[in-house]
């Protein structure tokens, strides 16, 4: 079993930069993959970007490639996301996830931080 806690959500002017974290509690074995989705209000949550916790392979959403990068630091089990050039259509609740198998359906998910960039 796996807790996801995320942190580093605020408010921000457009251009603007954040970095979120993701602090995972339990066993993450080189299968896992752990990933960052986001929701803005009235519409549905979006994959943002994923990465593999063994070899740090990354995979984007077009709408945040060349902005945010996806990293990792497994001594302190932790995914980071850091957002450049945030736009106010970024503004959303960033979640991050879990899976053991890169493919699976997505079985760990924390309680999500809030990200709104204003014009």
């Amino acid at each position: 079993q796996l807790q996801l806690v995320e942190s580093g959500g605020g408010l921000v002017q457009a251009g603007g930069s954040l970095r979120l974290a993701c602090g995972v509690s339990g066993r993450l074995f080189n299968t896992y993959v752990v990933g960052w989705f986001r929701q803005a209000p009235g519409r549905e949550r979006d994959f943002v970007a994923q990465i593999a916790w063994s070899g740090g392979s990354t995979t984007y959403a077009d709408s945040v490639k060349g902005r945010f990068t996806i990293s990792k630091d497994g001594a302190k089990n932790t995914v980071y996301l850091q957002m450049s050039t945030l736009k106010p259509e970024d503004t959303a609740l960033y979640t991050c996830a879990a899976v053991m198998f890169d493919g699976a359906g997505w079985n760990y998910w924390g309680q999500g931080t809030q990200v709104t960039v204003s014009s």
